[in-house]
């Protein structure tokens, strides 16, 4: 357990406030396998948690943020060459309350006209992380020419806790799509994606515009997405046993994603609009691609969620990544396993991404 003086500064729990840990804990039936490590997590593992630990050691998330910086994400041996196959640039929108925030757009120097838009929400707890959080999988979207890449800097916690983020994503949404010809979109043509945090952003902004009757959304992407408050994981329907077994993880432990979640949810209570698993109903969005880590409390999430979607008759492509982490291709990018992740992500987006080249 790290015991850093200064993490009582930054809010760090020495203990889960939503989570009973069994000291006996044995593996649940359907997905307790998918933690058997891998040789390149072992390897690795120690490492990886001391220079999280260096994060979590300073006086804020303020002070985290600007460690963690916002640096281009590095790309995977073989994966493109951002710098030739990609083209990036800044815009700016105004929110509901007038505050200025942050687009990156991503594109190839060959984008098609009327592309579709890949709406991009960065992970980091709703607290850190930037553009560059997500900005491989930004990269590897935008090498295609049907796709336009704009991802959203949405206000982070403690300053704007919930629901500032997804108001912010949502006014982006909008902005995005009242703004097409300037993008170069179609706003009929929009995939929201996300990580981690994101990818409950994305999930969440799918219902939101399904129940405002904002059209447009024909895809979304969930990298291992936190789908529920664990105060109010439904246990009578699914088996949640990933945050025991992987309550130490080394990207993301439990009581530093509590960490997190007390910052967003100071107060929680059942909300779909901060745990999408909760939503009266999942019926009409659309097809989804949930791509989840075996050595992840969030693993059972991922599960969970992908079959509220299909009981409510929605199309789903689910893969889990046995023996990795947390968002793994952000932190192990040689691993085996990261190209086989980026495959199946670019497949995806190459069935449901068109542009005024390539129509359906």
């Amino acid at each position: 357990m790290i015991t850093h003086p200064l993490l009582t500064m930054i809010g760090f729990k020495d203990k889960s406030q939503y989570i009973d840990i069994e000291p006996y804990f044995k593996p649940m039936p359907k997905y307790g396998h998918l933690s058997e490590k891998t040789p390149e997590l072992l390897e690795l593992e120690d490492a990886i948690s001391a220079a999280m630990a260096k994060l979590w050691a300073l006086p804020d998330m303020a002070a985290f943020r600007q460690a963690a910086g916002d640096a281009d994400a590095a790309m995977p041996p073989g994966g493109p060459d951002r710098y030739r196959e990609v083209k990036t640039e800044f815009l700016y929108f105004p929110a509901r309350d007038g505050h200025l925030v942050e687009l990156k757009l991503y594109k190839s120097p060959n984008v098609a006209a009327d592309a579709t838009l890949v709406y991009s929400m960065h992970g980091g707890g709703m607290c850190v992380g930037g553009h560059e959080t997500q900005g491989a999988e930004n990269v590897y979207a935008a090498i295609n020419p049907n796709i336009v890449v704009v991802s959203v800097d949405y206000r982070l916690a403690p300053e704007n806790p919930f629901p500032r983020p997804i108001e912010d994503c949502y006014d982006g949404l909008l902005w995005c799509k009242k703004n097409a010809k300037t993008l170069g979109i179609n706003p009929e043509k929009i995939i929201v994606a996300g990580s981690s945090a994101g990818a409950k952003l994305a999930a969440i902004l799918s219902i939101i515009a399904r129940d405002d009757g904002i059209s447009g959304i024909v895809a979304q992407v969930l990298h291992f997405p936190a789908l529920c408050h664990p105060k109010f994981l439904p246990y009578d329907k699914y088996e949640f046993g990933s945050y025991i077994q992987n309550a130490e993880n080394c990207v993301l432990n439990i009581r530093q994603y509590e960490t997190f979640l007390d910052f967003h949810l100071p107060d929680p209570t059942p909300d779909y609009k901060h745990s999408p698993l909760l939503a009266p109903s999942l019926a009409g969005l659309p097809p989804a691609l949930i791509q989840s880590a075996g050595v992840d409390i969030l693993r059972d999430e991922s599960f969970a969620y992908a079959d509220a979607l299909k009981a409510a008759g929605v199309d789903v492509e689910m893969h889990c990544y046995k023996g990795v982490p947390h968002c793994f291709p952000g932190v192990m990018i040689a691993h085996p396993r990261t190209p086989v992740f980026y495959e199946r992500y670019n497949a995806f987006l190459k069935r449901h991404a068109t542009s005024s080249n390539e129509q359906d």
